[in-house]
């Protein structure tokens, strides 16, 4: 299981709180822990995370730590393929979105990253500053979009952060 750092975890809660991201959505569950951080913060604000994973494995393991953790009712899991649901979600349905999987699927999953963002939403994208090569496209892609403000934050494995402005 490859999971956030510790920092990156705080990093996120406090994002979700600061943000008072009521619907979080996160693209590659794994084991859960970066979920159990989103969950956490969205307990605090009344907020709900839905997390999308497609390992059988990762479901299961995933789904036994937010019972133990007593946040299990903050979390809908979607066994799913991501760029499929993000084709199915609504237009402005997500406040915060922390994307953390295939990192060769973001060009292709923009247009719907994008749809699905609200006006003032916030993308949260990991290994910004480990896996830089690539990222560099979707980077591109997304600093050069103009409804868009983006940085890089050196936090855990890098974070870049890209927040709709109109």
């Amino acid at each position: 299981m490859l999971n956030i750092t510790r920092d990156t975890g705080e990093f996120l809660s406090v994002m979700v709180r600061a943000t008072n991201a009521q619907r979080v959505l996160e693209i590659g569950t794994s084991n859960g822990y970066s979920t159990l951080w989103l969950a956490w913060a969205a307990a605090a604000i009344n907020g709900h995370v839905t997390t999308v994973e497609q390992s059988d494995f990762k479901l299961s393991l995933a789904a036994k730590s937010f019972e133990r953790s007593g946040l299990a009712l903050f979390i809908t899991q979607v066994h799913g393929e991501a760029g499929a649901v993000l084709g199915r979600s609504s237009t402005s349905s997500i406040d915060l979105l922390f994307l953390d999987s295939e990192r060769s699927e973001y060009l292709e999953w923009w247009p719907d990253i994008k749809r699905v963002l609200r006006v003032g939403g916030l993308l949260v994208v990991d290994n910004a500053t480990s896996h830089a090569e690539e990222m560099l496209s979707f980077v591109a892609l997304v600093s050069a979009d103009p409804d868009f403000a983006t940085c890089t934050v050196p936090v855990g494995n890098g974070e870049f952060l890209a927040t709709r402005s109109r």
